[in-house]
């Protein structure tokens, strides 16, 4: 059951609409069913559950189907009310759901995976069940004869996964740090390009086909933008939390982010911001010279001694004492304070530190959220078993109404 916590009142965070619990472990995705009062929910706890609104006010499960093996992905498509459920066991399931949203038929099952799926996307017009697993594979299955069509392997496990509809390029995320762009054919893929940038797992993307952005979160406590329609290598870095889910508005140039524990943050895209530099490789300082510790001559011949550090600013290598100093710098997307040369620190004005995002407390852990766009409304879930519905519209503003729901 779900208790109504809020009519909607205007403030400059979000709002906390309602609050559904029940399920008995990790709620592992929850989406929001377009055009209805209602969500769709997987758990760890082997079931999938329809909750649709009463009249009063509280959440209800209408539908509530156990699975023979932990729920661990989903995908729903809301014009022919296809729901599709990753398992533990590596069997993506489907199932059709009425147009009340109170039945619920099982259609077929894909073996798709020989372990743990981690993410599926459906698309009609090619008629395939996309989806990636802990078998470090991504795989394609026809809709229609239930047959596999093609797998393409990583070196480690494949963790998230997005899926351009016009051009059929997928976005596969694995735990080495690495981005796999394929082109999926009837039988068969071809590698474009990997892209490198993160120093930990992957843990979600998001593909925005209108400007043709990239946005990867991962353990590193950062995202990266790549600007994929460029074609000129340009990413920009935003650093702030641990992200676990994504979501690019592109009607308002806002990305929205959802961290393990419980941030949710809104990044203004809207706005010039700078490259982060690559760091430079140096023996000694490049500001003093001081040798690093590894530089065994150099120190011997100055007898100094000092551990190599990097200026987030200008990428140089500095020594702690020409770095003593910590700044934000938001326009290339250090919120928080990080370490910057003694120059830099001069350099940066105190409009320079106005920031370019706003952080919020979920109170809850999120490991999954979605959106409807159209709604300007946020489901928030994790493994505090919670799910949490929050209408997004006094952060993200209220010409979210006139703008469309991904895919």
């Amino acid at each position: 059951m779900a208790a109504e916590i809020h009519s909607r009142p205007q403030s400059s965070r979000p709002v906390l609409l309602s609050k559904i619990e029940g399920h008995q472990d990790a709620v592992t995705a929850a989406l929001l069913i377009p055009k209805e009062d209602g969500v769709i929910t997987a758990s760890e706890d082997r079931t999938i559950r329809v909750w649709l609104k009463r009249d009063s006010g509280q959440y209800w499960p209408s539908i509530y189907h156990t699975m023979a093996s932990p729920c661990s992905a989903m995908a729903y498509h809301h014009d022919s009310r296809r729901i599709f459920v990753g398992q533990d066991n590596g069997a993506v399931m489907e199932f059709h759901v009425s147009e009340d949203f109170n039945k619920m038929n099982f259609i077929k099952t894909y073996p798709a995976h020989q372990n743990r799926v981690s993410a599926i996307i459906f698309s009609l017009t090619a008629e395939w069940v996309i989806s990636t697993g802990h078998d470090k594979c991504v795989s394609w299955m026809c809709t229609r004869s239930g047959n596999m069509l093609g797998r393409h392997f990583f070196t480690s496990w494949a963790s998230c996964l997005q899926y351009d509809f016009d051009t059929q390029y997928a976005f596969v995320g694995d735990y080495s740090g690495q981005i796999t762009l394929l082109k999926l054919e009837q039988n068969t893929c071809s590698v474009i390009t990997t892209l490198k940038g993160h120093e930990g797992s992957i843990a979600c993307l998001w593909w925005d086909p209108i400007q043709r952005l990239l946005f990867s979160g991962a353990s590193d406590n950062s995202i990266i933008m790549w600007d994929i329609g460029g074609r000129k290598g340009r990413t920009l870095l935003l650093q702030g939390h641990q992200v676990q889910s994504l979501c690019y508005l592109q009607l308002t140039r806002q990305l929205v982010s959802c961290s393990s524990d419980g941030g949710i943050a809104v990044w203004n895209m809207d706005v010039s911001r700078e490259e982060a530099p690559q760091w430079l490789e140096s023996d000694s300082c490049q500001k003093c010279e001081q040798p690093f510790f590894w530089n065994i001559k150099q120190m011997w011949d100055t007898k100094t001694l000092g551990l190599r550090q990097h200026c987030r600013k200008c990428g140089q290598a500095v020594c702690g004492k020409c770095s003593s100093k910590r700044s934000s710098y938001p326009v290339m997307g250090f919120e928080f304070q990080v370490r910057v040369c003694d120059s830099c620190y001069d350099s940066i004005k105190d409009e320079d530190r106005t920031s370019l995002a706003t952080f919020h407390e979920g109170k809850h852990n999120i490991s999954h959220m979605s959106m409807d766009v159209a709604r300007g409304l946020m489901v928030t879930c994790g493994t505090d078993r919670v799910v949490k519905i929050w209408d997004m519209t006094p952060v993200v503003g209220c010409s979210l109404a006139t703008g469309f729901s991904p895919h």
